[in-house]
């Protein structure tokens, strides 16, 4: 066998099935297959190290760690954008740009020659900006933004970045000449629901929760070590060009150009015709803001043509060809009148700042989370302090900052204590990590966020038993474990605080509900240490029975794809525990019967769906649930590999796509039928 040309088929075919998995939403091949393929090029390579190079999707990984990030220049410069934050200051900007494109004939003369499509308008994505440039095709350098004019090297992160491609000659379509340099800006995001799986196994081991997807991802893009980079779910949306010699005359084609190279591009780009359509978009957006996929905090509107964009020119740091056009704030101001330690089902110990109610972004908030004592000194926020706190979207509320001068000498520094507030257990550190940590299992503030765990709608779904209930239940002694919630008698229900016989037949009847539900939701229900939602649902689907879950061995958990040690370890240690086997058997005895997912069904084999609009009959999760366990897979972007689009009420541009793609749409009741 010829090693060198082999590898370099295998690097093409996997650069190839990365792009189609992690930019298309499409992929050809499984991800077993796939991961054949990446270990036989491994293979080669340990044998062939000369093979090796740094484009090689092997590499993604991460390398050795850095010292310090070198400089890498801007030429030309990242410029900043300037903002409107009002529909007027838009208008005061197109008159600025039909004034700066006065021709002979009159204001604005060259501007209306560039009818219909004179403006880009696209969302202005919350991330880190940065530049990466190609030579030849093979990616050679990522770097920040830095001031500008200058960034920090980070292409050893950025090759770990799953939907950037390391070689476009893998990737490119057929017949699309790739350039010899081509530089490209864009934004380093984390999209929403990856967020949330990223907190939620932070969470369950213990580490501090990211504030919001943009902290994360700029934290993830500099860590000095790749591999840690190389575990965060990054992904880069392109938006600009560096130095551009030839190619596309207009902003637009520019975009369309990137896609067939293969670059990652983001969906929402629009043409607008005028600065009506600019504002229509912003609407548009505004209002679709928090369903979108990725944070945005406004939208960015662009002079279309390239030779206009250089006919207006920049001034100071910012081009006069575009704007930020920014949403209204989702911050405010208010005092911290405490703050309180909350104890976790992990026994994580986590500051929480008790605030002045204050609504933010339609919600009012009168705490906010502070994650830990590294954070509290590093913001330097105090109690009595006034501070600015934020929510964006659904995102639980932080502190962003103290307002230093409105302090008057009364505010107080915090420290953690050294004991659970719950407990009196001394609280432990586990080395590298910055949480503390009550040890104690039996501590009641671990019990009652377990049992608020485990009746949560992601989870067990028993509607009426929230922390309060739990407390109330903890209390009393009526619960030592989940189990206990499933022995207690409709007249114990009816003695508690607040009860009445409604109420009580309410619990009663959620409680015998939730006996039927799947073994994902059971799983993570337990409250499993590492174990969210989407490794329950991994592990649920390749055992599909509790009693192999509980008697699988770490080695053989590691047979799964997306689990690692780590969590096959932490899964095995768990159920050894003989306690937490008893709390399994026992709620197995009250008549819980989760369901054998792996042997449900295969009606849907192979057939990937599309959910767009709101389902009048079930929630997403559960839609998503039925897909998955009679066979098929759920994808969030509209592509000709889709088999079906099941369109609810207020559908938006993935029902246009299906339409225009062929993709057969689903009404919610032919959905059901389907299920049935």
């Amino acid at each position: 066998m010829d090693y060198r040309k082999r590898a370099e088929k295998l690097k093409r075919d996997l650069e190839h099935h990365n792009h189609r998995y992690y930019v298309l939403d499409d992929p050809e091949i499984s991800d077993a297959e796939y991961d054949r393929l990446m270990r036989e090029l491994q293979e080669i390579e340990a044998v062939h190290p000369e093979i090796r190079t740094p484009e090689s999707p092997t590499q993604r990984v991460g390398g050795k760690p850095a010292d310090e990030f070198g400089k890498a220049p801007h030429d030309p410069p990242m410029l900043s954008l300037g903002n409107c934050f009002s529909e007027g200051e838009f208008i005061e900007f197109d008159g600025r740009v039909k004034k700066g494109l006065s021709g002979a004939g009159g204001q604005g003369d060259l501007f209306a020659s560039a009818a219909p499509n004179t403006y880009v308008a696209e969302p202005k994505l919350d991330g880190l900006a940065v530049e990466i440039i190609y030579e030849n095709g093979v990616l050679v350098i990522g770097s920040t933004r830095g001031d500008g004019t200058t960034g920090e090297d980070v292409t050893a992160n950025i090759r770990t970045v799953r939907n950037i491609p390391l070689n476009l000659a893998a990737v490119a379509k057929k017949g699309v000449k790739i350039p010899g340099r081509l530089a490209v800006r864009g934004e380093v995001v984390i999209l929403k629901k990856d967020f949330e799986r990223l907190n939620e196994t932070r969470a369950a081991e213990g580490e501090p929760l990211f504030a919001n997807p943009r902290n994360a991802a700029a934290g993830s893009l500099r860590q000095l070590d790749p591999a840690v980079t190389a575990k965060r779910p990054l992904k880069m949306f392109c938006y600009a060009p560096g130095r551009l010699e030839g190619g596309p005359a207009t902003h637009f084609e520019f975009l369309e150009w990137l896609k067939s190279l293969g670059l990652p591009v983001g969906e929402y780009n629009r043409r607008c015709r005028d600065a009506a359509a600019v504002i229509a978009y912003y609407r548009e957006m505004l209002d679709r803001r928090h369903l979108l996929r990725f944070d945005v905090d406004g939208t960015v509107v662009k002079v279309d043509s390239f030779a206009l964009q250089r006919e207006l020119g920049a001034v100071a740091r910012a081009p006069r060809w575009a704007t930020a056009f920014k949403f209204p704030p989702v911050q405010e101001t208010t005092r911290v009148l405490d703050i309180v330690v909350q104890v976790g089902r992990t026994g994580a110990m986590t500051p929480v700042a008790v605030l002045e109610p204050v609504r933010v972004g339609g919600v009012e908030v009168s705490r906010a989370t502070l994650h830990n004592q590294d954070e509290i000194d590093r913001k330097d926020v105090r109690v009595g302090d006034t501070v600015v706190i934020q929510r964006a979207g659904d995102v639980i509320p932080e502190v962003v900052k103290p307002i230093v001068e409105k302090r008057a000498g009364r505010e107080r520094k915090f420290r953690m204590p050294d004991s659970c507030p719950e407990c009196g257990a001394t609280a432990e550190r586990t080395e590298g990590e910055v949480v503390l940590r009550c040890p104690n299992p039996s501590c009641p503030a671990k019990l009652v966020e377990a049992i608020r765990h485990f009746a949560s709608r992601r989870a067990m779904d028993i509607e009426g038993i929230g922390e309060k209930l739990a407390e109330q239940l903890v209390k009393k002694g009526l619960v030592r474990s989940a189990a206990d919630l499933y022995g207690i008698s409709r007249e114990t229900w009816e003695g508690l605080d607040r009860f009445a016989e409604k109420s009580a037949s309410n619990i009663a009847l959620a409680l015998e509900k939730s006996k039927g539900t799947t073994l994902k939701r059971f799983l993570f229900a337990l409250g499993v240490r590492h174990v969210g939602e989407h490794i329950a649902g991994l592990v649920a689907r390749y055992y599909g029975d509790i009693r192999a879950i509980m008697d699988a061995t770490t080695a053989d958990m590691q047979k799964i794809h997306g689990i690692g040690p780590e969590v096959a370890a932490e899964v095995e240690a768990h159920f050894k525990n003989a306690r937490n086997r008893a709390v399994v058997e026992k709620l197995l005895a009250a008549g819980l019967s989760p369901e054998v997912e792996a042997r449900a069904g295969t009606t849907l084999a192979g057939k990937t769906f599309v959910l767009t609009g709101a389902l009048a009959s079930m929630t997403r999760d559960h839609a998503k649930d039925e897909i998955e366990k009679r066979g098929g897979r759920v994808a969030s972007a509209v592509s000709r590999k889709t088999d079906f689009v099941v369109a609810g009420s207020d559908a938006g541009s993935k029902l246009d796509k299906a339409q225009a793609l062929g993709v057969k749409v689903l009404s919610e009741q032919d959905f059901a039928e389907m299920l049935k």
